[in-house]
C-alpha cells in the first residue's frame, strides 16, 4: 500500500514541478504549455484569414468556454487525478502480471527502439490513431460512454477550441485501451510521444476550426474541418445515428470501415445532438450532468 501512495504522491509532485518549469520556459521540446498556445494562436489566426462560416465571429459561442476547457482539460486534469491515476494503473496492472510470472514485456510484439527513427514514429502515430477511432467509435455506440462524450458535442458553433472540449472520463477511457497496444510496440522515447501528440494536437484543432479546407486528394487520409463537421450534425441519417467520420486526425479508417459521410457541403448545418436545447450550458454543471442521469 506504501508504494502506491508513494506513486501518487510522486505523480503529484512531479507534475506540479512540469508545470512550473513549463511556464517559467525551463523546458524544451517537452514544453506542452507554450505549444499548445503557440499552436492555438497559429490555427485561430487561420480561421481569422480563411473562414469557412464568415458570418461566425472570431470569438463564436462558448468561446471561452472551451477555452478553460482546453486548458483544464490539458493541463489542471493531469494536476488534479489523471496523472497519479495512471501511474497508479499502470503499477497494479504490472503487480497482477506479475502474480502470473509475466511482465509488460511479455507482450512485446516490436522493440521500436531498433528502427529507424521514420519507421519509429510512423508505427507509433497509426497504431495511437487507429487505437483512438476504435476508441472514439465504441464510445458513440454505447450508451454509458456516450453520456460523457455528450459534453464534447454540445458545442454549438465550431472552432479550433471545440477540439478540447471533452469530460474528464474521456482520457480515461482513451488511456485505458490503449494502454496494451503501446505495450506491445514498446521502446518509443519521449521525444516520439512528444511529435505524435504535437501533431495530433494540430491536426485536432484544425478540424473542429473555422477554416475552409480540405486538403485535396489528402482528405482521403488526414481528416479535415468539411469532413469533421458532418461528426458533430445533428441530423444524421437512421442507419448512420451511431455516428460517423469517427476519425481524429487520420481519416483513412473511415474510408476503410464505410463510416465516412460527406453527402454536401456541411458549412451550414446544426450541429449537437438531439435534445441539446436542455444540455447544461456551464462548465460544472456539464461535468457533473453523466452522473444525474439514470
Amino acid at each position: 500500500m506504501n508504494t502506491y501512495l508513494d506513486l501518487i504522491k510522486a505523480a503529484y509532485t512531479n507534475y506540479w514541478n512540469y508545470l512550473k518549469q513549463s511556464v517559467l520556459m525551463e523546458l524544451n521540446w517537452e514544453n506542452y504549455f507554450y505549444g499548445l498556445l503557440i499552436i492555438s494562436l497559429l490555427v485561430w489566426t487561420l480561421e481569422l484569414i480563411f473562414p469557412w462560416r464568415k458570418e461566425q465571429s472570431l470569438f463564436r459561442k462558448d468561446f471561452w468556454l472551451d477555452t478553460f476547457y482546453m486548458f483544464f482539460n490539458f493541463f489542471l486534469l493531469n494536476l488534479i487525478v489523471l496523472i497519479a491515476l495512471s501511474n497508479t494503473a499502470a503499477q497494479l496492472f504490472e503487480d497482477f502480471l506479475g502474480l502470473a510470472g509475466l511482465s509488460v514485456f511479455s507482450f512485446q510484439l516490436i522493440e521500436l527502439n531498433s528502427l529507424s527513427f521514420f519507421a519509429r514514429i510512423l508505427i507509433f502515430f497509426i497504431v495511437v490513431d487507429f487505437t483512438q477511432w476504435w476508441t472514439h467509435r465504441l464510445i458513440h455506440k454505447v450508451e454509458f460512454l456516450w453520456t460523457f462524450h455528450k459534453v464534447h458535442h454540445s458545442a454549438k458553433q465550431m472552432g479550433f477550441a471545440a477540439h478540447l472540449r471533452y469530460h474528464w472520463m474521456e482520457p480515461i477511457i482513451y488511456n485505458s485501451l490503449r494502454y496494451i497496444p503501446l505495450a506491445i510496440i514498446g521502446g518509443f522515447s519521449a521525444q516520439d510521444v512528444a511529435l505524435v501528440h504535437f501533431f495530433n494536437i494540430t491536426m485536432g484543432h484544425l478540424n473542429h476550426a473555422n477554416i475552409n479546407w480540405d486538403y485535396g486528394w489528402l482528405k482521403y487520409i488526414l481528416n479535415n474541418p468539411k469532413m469533421h463537421i458532418w461528426h458533430h450534425s445533428k441530423v444524421l441519417p437512421i442507419e448512420k445515428k451511431s455516428g460517423v467520420n469517427f476519425g481524429l486526425t487520420l481519416s483513412i479508417w473511415d474510408y476503410l470501415f464505410k463510416t465516412n459521410y460527406i453527402p454536401h457541403s456541411g458549412r451550414d448545418i446544426e450541429i449537437g445532438f438531439e435534445d441539446d436545447e436542455n444540455f447544461p450550458k456551464g462548465f460544472l454543471r456539464q461535468e457533473l450532468y453523466p452522473f444525474s442521469q439514470k
